[in-house]
Protein backbone atom coordinates (compact mmCIF):
# COMPACT_ATOMS: atom_id res chain seq x y z
CA UNK A 1 0.00 0.00 0.00
CA UNK A 2 1.20 3.77 -0.41
CA UNK A 3 2.21 5.19 1.89
CA UNK A 4 -0.04 8.53 3.25
CA UNK A 5 1.40 11.53 3.83
CA UNK A 6 0.03 15.24 4.68
CA UNK A 7 2.01 18.19 1.69
CA UNK A 8 1.44 21.81 2.72
CA UNK A 9 0.87 23.30 -0.85
CA UNK A 10 3.50 25.68 -1.59
CA UNK A 11 4.11 24.80 -5.48
CA UNK A 12 2.43 25.46 -8.52
CA UNK A 13 1.75 21.35 -9.25
CA UNK A 14 0.10 21.50 -5.67
CA UNK A 15 -2.17 24.92 -6.54
CA UNK A 16 -3.30 22.50 -10.02
CA UNK A 17 -3.82 19.47 -7.87
CA UNK A 18 -6.28 20.93 -5.25
CA UNK A 19 -7.34 22.66 -8.62
CA UNK A 20 -8.44 19.55 -10.27
CA UNK A 21 -9.65 18.29 -6.80
CA UNK A 22 -12.28 21.32 -6.13
CA UNK A 23 -13.73 20.66 -10.00
CA UNK A 24 -14.22 17.10 -9.92
CA UNK A 25 -15.60 17.40 -6.32
CA UNK A 26 -17.98 20.18 -7.42
CA UNK A 27 -18.86 18.27 -10.59
CA UNK A 28 -19.58 15.09 -8.62
CA UNK A 29 -21.42 16.48 -5.68
CA UNK A 30 -23.12 19.57 -7.09
CA UNK A 31 -24.55 18.21 -10.21
CA UNK A 32 -28.09 18.47 -8.77
CA UNK A 33 -28.02 22.19 -6.84
CA UNK A 34 -25.99 23.84 -8.71
CA UNK A 35 -27.21 25.08 -12.48
CA UNK A 36 -25.96 23.08 -15.18
CA UNK A 37 -24.99 26.25 -17.04
CA UNK A 38 -23.04 27.69 -14.49
CA UNK A 39 -21.19 24.47 -13.60
CA UNK A 40 -20.01 24.02 -17.58
CA UNK A 41 -19.13 27.44 -17.93
CA UNK A 42 -17.75 28.35 -14.50
CA UNK A 43 -16.46 25.00 -13.23
CA UNK A 44 -13.28 24.37 -14.53
CA UNK A 45 -9.85 22.16 -14.00
CA UNK A 46 -8.20 25.03 -13.00
CA UNK A 47 -10.43 27.48 -12.09
CA UNK A 48 -9.05 27.82 -8.58
CA UNK A 49 -5.27 27.40 -9.29
CA UNK A 50 -4.20 30.75 -9.27
CA UNK A 51 -6.56 31.44 -5.80
CA UNK A 52 -4.44 28.91 -4.25
CA UNK A 53 -1.53 30.62 -5.58
CA UNK A 54 -2.69 33.95 -3.87
CA UNK A 55 -3.69 32.23 -0.36
CA UNK A 56 0.04 30.97 -0.56
CA UNK A 57 1.69 34.46 -1.45
CA UNK A 58 -0.27 36.03 1.34
CA UNK A 59 0.42 33.37 3.76
CA UNK A 60 -3.28 33.73 5.65
CA UNK A 61 -5.16 30.38 4.89
CA UNK A 62 -3.22 27.58 3.74
CA UNK A 63 -3.89 24.25 1.61
CA UNK A 64 -2.92 21.23 2.77
CA UNK A 65 -3.14 18.17 0.58
CA UNK A 66 -3.03 14.58 1.58
CA UNK A 67 -1.69 12.31 -0.93
CA UNK A 68 -1.26 8.28 -1.43
CA UNK A 69 2.03 7.42 -2.35
CA UNK A 70 2.46 10.22 -5.63
CA UNK A 71 -1.39 11.07 -5.81
CA UNK A 72 -2.84 13.70 -4.64
CA UNK A 73 -6.35 12.63 -2.91
CA UNK A 74 -8.03 14.89 -0.47
CA UNK A 75 -7.17 18.86 -0.47
CA UNK A 76 -8.44 21.36 2.46
CA UNK A 77 -7.88 25.32 2.88
CA UNK A 78 -7.84 26.65 6.40
CA UNK A 79 -6.97 30.22 8.40
CA UNK A 80 -8.76 32.68 10.20
CA UNK A 81 -12.61 33.23 9.38
CA UNK A 82 -12.90 35.61 6.31
CA UNK A 83 -14.60 38.68 7.33
CA UNK A 84 -13.36 41.12 4.67
CA UNK A 85 -11.99 39.41 2.42
CA UNK A 86 -14.96 39.45 -0.40
CA UNK A 87 -15.77 43.14 -2.65
CA UNK A 88 -19.22 44.06 -3.94
CA UNK A 89 -20.51 41.93 -6.67
CA UNK A 90 -18.44 39.08 -5.83
CA UNK A 91 -20.61 35.96 -6.14
CA UNK A 92 -20.18 34.59 -2.70
CA UNK A 93 -20.41 36.87 0.39
CA UNK A 94 -20.02 35.05 3.44
CA UNK A 95 -21.41 37.84 6.97
CA UNK A 96 -18.88 35.97 9.24
CA UNK A 97 -19.35 39.11 11.54
CA UNK A 98 -19.51 37.84 14.69
CA UNK A 99 -16.72 34.98 14.05
CA UNK A 100 -13.55 37.18 13.83
CA UNK A 101 -11.24 34.83 16.20
CA UNK A 102 -12.77 31.83 15.02
CA UNK A 103 -10.78 29.38 12.45
CA UNK A 104 -12.21 28.59 9.13
CA UNK A 105 -12.50 25.53 6.60
CA UNK A 106 -12.37 27.44 3.50
CA UNK A 107 -12.55 24.33 1.23
CA UNK A 108 -12.69 20.95 2.12
CA UNK A 109 -12.97 17.85 -0.92
CA UNK A 110 -11.79 14.59 -1.63
CA UNK A 111 -11.30 13.34 -5.18
CA UNK A 112 -14.41 11.11 -5.82
CA UNK A 113 -12.41 8.28 -7.03
CA UNK A 114 -10.87 8.38 -3.72
CA UNK A 115 -13.87 8.94 -1.15
CA UNK A 116 -14.73 6.33 1.18
CA UNK A 117 -11.14 5.82 2.48
CA UNK A 118 -11.21 7.50 5.47
CA UNK A 119 -8.87 10.04 3.98
CA UNK A 120 -11.09 12.97 4.17
CA UNK A 121 -11.52 12.65 7.92
CA UNK A 122 -7.59 11.86 8.41
CA UNK A 123 -6.97 15.65 6.29
CA UNK A 124 -10.07 17.24 8.06
CA UNK A 125 -8.63 16.06 11.67
CA UNK A 126 -5.59 17.32 10.97
CA UNK A 127 -6.50 20.85 9.66
CA UNK A 128 -8.49 21.09 13.09
CA UNK A 129 -5.44 20.19 14.99
CA UNK A 130 -3.46 22.83 12.90
CA UNK A 131 -6.09 25.49 13.56
CA UNK A 132 -6.27 24.74 17.32
CA UNK A 133 -2.19 24.99 17.11
CA UNK A 134 -2.59 28.33 15.53
CA UNK A 135 -4.49 29.47 18.81
CA UNK A 136 -8.26 29.38 17.49
CA UNK A 137 -10.71 28.07 20.29
CA UNK A 138 -13.43 27.40 17.38
CA UNK A 139 -13.88 26.98 14.17
CA UNK A 140 -17.12 27.00 11.22
CA UNK A 141 -17.59 25.32 7.79
CA UNK A 142 -19.91 26.27 5.53
CA UNK A 143 -21.90 23.25 3.92
CA UNK A 144 -24.36 23.34 1.10
CA UNK A 145 -27.85 22.44 2.33
CA UNK A 146 -28.97 19.57 0.37
CA UNK A 147 -25.17 18.03 1.17
CA UNK A 148 -26.49 15.33 3.74
CA UNK A 149 -22.83 13.53 3.45
CA UNK A 150 -21.25 16.45 3.98
CA UNK A 151 -23.45 17.27 6.94
CA UNK A 152 -23.00 13.51 8.19
CA UNK A 153 -19.21 14.14 7.59
CA UNK A 154 -19.07 17.52 9.89
CA UNK A 155 -21.45 16.28 12.32
CA UNK A 156 -19.51 12.79 13.01
CA UNK A 157 -16.50 14.82 13.70
CA UNK A 158 -18.11 17.21 16.18
CA UNK A 159 -19.88 19.87 14.05
CA UNK A 160 -23.49 21.12 14.50
CA UNK A 161 -25.47 23.93 12.17
CA UNK A 162 -25.19 27.11 14.36
CA UNK A 163 -28.87 28.57 12.77
CA UNK A 164 -27.05 30.76 10.43
CA UNK A 165 -26.76 30.41 6.33
CA UNK A 166 -25.38 32.20 3.97
CA UNK A 167 -27.57 32.53 0.37
CA UNK A 168 -25.45 31.89 -2.66
CA UNK A 169 -26.84 33.26 -6.14
CA UNK A 170 -26.04 31.20 -9.36
CA UNK A 171 -26.77 33.57 -12.25
CA UNK A 172 -29.35 34.00 -13.75
CA UNK A 173 -31.59 32.50 -11.04
CA UNK A 174 -30.07 29.48 -9.67
CA UNK A 175 -29.96 30.01 -5.69
CA UNK A 176 -28.43 27.79 -2.80
CA UNK A 177 -28.11 27.82 0.30
CA UNK A 178 -24.89 27.17 2.63
CA UNK A 179 -25.44 26.52 6.69
CA UNK A 180 -22.40 27.30 9.26
CA UNK A 181 -21.52 24.27 11.00
CA UNK A 182 -19.25 25.28 14.04
CA UNK A 183 -17.54 23.60 17.23
CA UNK A 184 -15.10 23.99 19.63
CA UNK A 185 -11.33 22.87 18.82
Amino acid sequence: MDELHFVDACREEHFKAMSLIHALGWRDTYANAVPADYMAREITDGRWTGVFRQNYAQGVYHGLLLFRGETPVSCINYGPARISDYKPGELCVFDNRGYEDWGEITSFYSHPAHRGRGYGGMLFDEALRRLKAAGHKRAFVFVLRENEGARRFYAAHGFAWDSTHADIPFPPDGLCVDLRYVKTL
